[in-house]
């Protein structure tokens, strides 16, 4: 691999390589975190409707409107 044979030659850059890594696996995971858990928009959605990718134990086709329209 290109980035492991230049980490190896300059062990100076080794820290960059690490970070550059780390940061990009947190925006990954952070951009399947938002994907599955927090769809927008939140105001569109009804009662009924499921707002998570998959859900366990939740039927939405049964759930009754709480609150006020606005």
């Amino acid at each position: 691999m290109l980035i492991t044979g230049q980490a190896k030659k300059h062990a100076k850059l080794t820290p960059l390589f690490v970070f550059i890594r780390t940061g990009g696996t947190g925006a990954a995971l952070f951009l399947l975190h938002l994907a599955l858990f927090n769809p927008d928009p939140w105001n569109k959605l009804g009662p009924n409707d499921q707002y998570k990718f998959y859900s366990v134990n939740v039927d939405y086709s049964k759930l009754k409107k709480e609150g006020t329209d606005f």
